[in-house]
């Protein structure tokens, strides 16, 4: 059998990789909350230059942390973002929702000539006031969900936007930045996202311990 030599314990591994972010990572500049959830996007996908392109709107970290606290559902785009929330760290048994596969959505999805992630935001909206947004795979769905709220429908708490890909992803992003008016939100500007960092911001968001300090 070959054994390699590498790192097993668990807590030297945790302890060392936000060591690691905290050297590598510029978190100059942000709120001690805000290079909290920097820090576990860093950790989520590897690559601490990130930060330099996360775009921020109100007081994202206090806002979801608080709608979590009251017990506030999760929204989101796709059951990777869901499958990789920690459900022990939801202060309140949040419930977390994903719409996509319901019955229904891909006949609606046709019959608007529209993806089923966008046909799936509509869906949101009896759930949507005071909600924590998550997407992180489909920019269709963060579109949709700007056009709802252009068009009145409920505010969610805060919106964590990490659509992903290259048809439509920055643009959605940008879309974000550039119309959530009072919402809070935060964003990575360009291509990358992903539902891992999706789910990461929702843990940052429950999470009780501060990793920059």
């Amino acid at each position: 059998m070959t054994a390699f030599d590498h790192i097993r314990d668990p807590a030297e591994i945790y302890r060392r990789s936000f060591a690691a972010i905290r050297a590598e990572t510029d978190l100059a500049g942000l709120a001690p909350d805000r290079a909290a959830l920097a820090v576990r996007l860093v950790h989520a996908c590897g690559m601490p230059d990130i930060v330099a392109n996360l775009a921020w709107g109100g007081e994202p970290v206090a806002a979801g942390r608080r709608a979590l606290a009251d017990g506030a559902p999760v929204l989101v785009d796709a059951a990777m973002v869901a499958h990789g929330v920690i459900r022990p760290r939801l202060p309140r048994d949040n419930a977390v929702i994903c719409t996509l596969n319901d019955p229904g959505v891909a006949d609606d999805a046709r019959a608007g000539a529209t993806t089923r992630s966008a046909a799936a935001v509509d869906r949101w909206t009896d759930r949507l006031d005071g909600a924590v947004v998550a997407i992180g795979n489909a920019p269709t769905a963060l579109f949709r969900l700007l056009e709802l709220l252009a068009e009145g429908a409920p505010r969610p708490a805060v919106v964590l936007g990490f659509p992903v890909g290259f048809i439509g992803a920055a643009e959605s992003k940008q879309a974000l930045v550039d119309h959530a008016g009072t919402l809070p939100f935060v964003t990575l500007r360009g291509r990358r996202g992903g539902s891992a960092l999706a789910a990461a911001a929702v843990n940052a968001l429950a999470a009780l311990e501060d990793t920059t300090e």
